[in-house]
């Protein structure tokens, strides 16, 4: 993904690093147990098992190795650097696009436009080209049925999700 939308990085992104930093990335995911982004309880937690599963992984290489990609997966974590920015946008925006393809799966959670639209923010700074688009798919899937838009939702006690 980073390889094909290149082209939308901002100045200053090494798209090699990106590349490096979602292989990473998703193989933390991967050993901690990837959590569904709106699974709020699962959220809870998920920072502490990817941290504990980076800490396994990356201590089974050689100790240069291991501390490398530790760096990769801490900087794209930490988010501060262009290429990190623009690599959790390429992140948050790959769900979205299949979400396009199998018929908003989304919508099988009762997902609302306002969850989604959280949760690409980070796409407004790491790939602003991009989020033009972001909005058009989300304005896209509303108009389906693929998000619910309670744009006028008013949240009742405890549902601050």
């Amino acid at each position: 993904m980073a390889i094909v939308l290149a082209e939308y990085a901002p100045e200053g992104v090494d798209i090699f690093h990106a590349i490096k930093m979602l292989l990473i990335h998703d193989l933390v995911e991967i050993d901690a147990g990837d959590t569904f982004c709106y699974d709020v309880q699962g959220n809870e937690s998920k920072a502490a098992r990817e941290a504990q599963a980076a800490l396994r992984l990356f201590g089974l290489l050689p100790a240069d190795q291991g501390r490398e990609l530790h760096l990769l997966w801490d900087e794209f974590e930490t988010g501060e650097t262009p290429t990190a920015k623009f690599a959790a946008a390429l992140d948050r925006i790959q769900p979205l696009l299949h979400n396009q393809q199998n018929g908003g799966g989304m919508r099988t959670h009762g997902i609302r436009r306002e969850q989604v639209m959280k949760r690409l923010a980070p796409v407004k700074t790491g790939a602003p080209e991009l989020w033009p688009f972001v909005l058009q798919l989300i304005d896209d899937f509303v108009a389906a049925g693929y998000l619910k838009d309670t744009s006028a939702f008013t949240p009742v006690a405890g549902d601050y999700s």
